[in-house]
């Protein structure tokens, strides 16, 4: 069954038209390989910046870690330092206190206790006691005067390792910024040269839409040119020169210049000749020995679905919900082949990835 529906022509220049973007500057392989050439350099660079931040962090949290340590030892020597010395004065406060109840407890009345009077009987003792008493608390503050030398050197010593642990935390978090700068320096540099990368793909992409647009104009400006000057209908068109694709194009331009005629599958040199558009693909791939039902669905349904990517001569380009609407035959980067609409004739047309296209297929 031809085709129900038909579908407006529109040339290659109006799709790009909407799309187009001003070349600036030439952007060949070359200059776009520099750029991804300098883009790899620099991941490069902030690869090994981010690796060196992991040995840096690491050795930053060492640090901490050792001035923490000698933070707290610095307190526990404070503390013992305190506590030492606390423990002296409380045994200087119990001697006295036991100096003097000892005193007291000799006698009632001040004229006997040794302390309050010149008992000759009792100085001796009160003398001895003295000395006892004074050489617990003298040797008692001879050690504490020796664990204080000692607590202080050793809090010297911390302090100055102290010093040195700050330092050397400084020093480490000082590398982490300066590496951590340097990483946001390179991601800059790589954000912007992949923003190169896509200026110069994007250029060569828009000129080589450029030349594709030009080359399917010239061809199909000759080609109507061609189907201008033809005698007529009744010369049968030569035979495909190639197989495949290409020699079902070939087939297809052969017959340039025939009217549409709805169910028509007939070519120039027949009685009557004229095609529809599915027509025209079936008798096209018919001729290198395809077939293909005359329905525009069912050539889709018999074809191997081909993405845009893969286009290649020959492959059918259908429109509408199944491909029930209209099918074309691609001919080469923004050409397309087709019989259109009653009232036209078989054309070269830019390629329509709009009004309903739908997909392409390979027979």
């Amino acid at each position: 069954m031809p085709r129900r529906v038909m579908v407006p022509v529109m040339t290659l220049v109006a799709v790009l038209a909407g799309t187009a973007v001003l070349v600036t500057r030439p952007a060949s392989g070359d200059s776009i390989a520099g750029a991804r050439a300098t883009a790899a350099a620099i991941e490069a660079k902030l690869s090994a910046a981010q690796n060196e931040m992991s040995a840096l962090g690491q050795q930053y949290d060492a640090a901490s870690a050792r001035l923490q340590s000698i933070n707290s030892s610095i307190a526990t020597t404070k503390a013992t330092i305190a506590s030492d010395q606390s423990q002296v004065n409380h045994d200087r406060n119990t001697l006295t206190k036991a100096a003097i109840a000892n005193y007291v407890s000799d006698g009632s009345a001040s004229s006997d206790n040794p302390i309050f009077s010149g008992n000759e009987k009792t100085i001796g003792a009160a003398t001895e006691y003295n000395q006892i008493a004074e050489g617990d608390i003298n040797l008692a503050m001879d050690n504490l005067h020796t664990a204080e030398n000692t607590l202080n050197a050793q809090q010297a010593q911390l302090q100055e390792q102290q010093g040195q642990a700050e330092q050397a935390v400084q020093t480490e978090q000082n590398a982490v910024q300066q590496n951590n700068q340097e990483i946001q320096v390179q991601k800059q540099a790589l954000a912007q040269e992949n923003g190169e990368i896509a200026t110069l793909v994007q250029q060569q992409q828009q000129q080589q839409l450029q030349a594709e647009e030009q080359a399917a104009q010239t061809r199909i400006a000759a080609a109507t040119a061609v189907a201008s000057l033809s005698p007529g209908y009744n010369t049968a068109a030569p035979p495909p020169t190639s197989s495949g694709g290409v020699g079902a194009v070939q087939a297809a331009e052969s017959q340039l210049g025939v009217p549409y005629v709805w169910g028509g599958e007939s070519p120039r040199g027949s009685a009557d000749p004229g095609f529809d558009c599915s027509g025209l693909t079936a008798w096209s791939w018919g001729q290198v020995g395809v077939g293909l039902p005359h329905y525009s669905g069912a050539q889709m349904s018999d074809s191997t679905p081909v993405p845009l990517s893969d286009l290649e001569p020959g492959d059918l380009l259908f429109y509408g919900a199944g491909g029930s609407q209209h099918v074309a035959m691609y001919v080469s980067a923004g050409t397309m082949i087709e019989a259109p609409e009653t009232g036209q004739s078989v054309h070269l047309t830019g390629l329509r990835l709009g009004d309903g296209f739908v997909g392409a297929g390979r027979p």
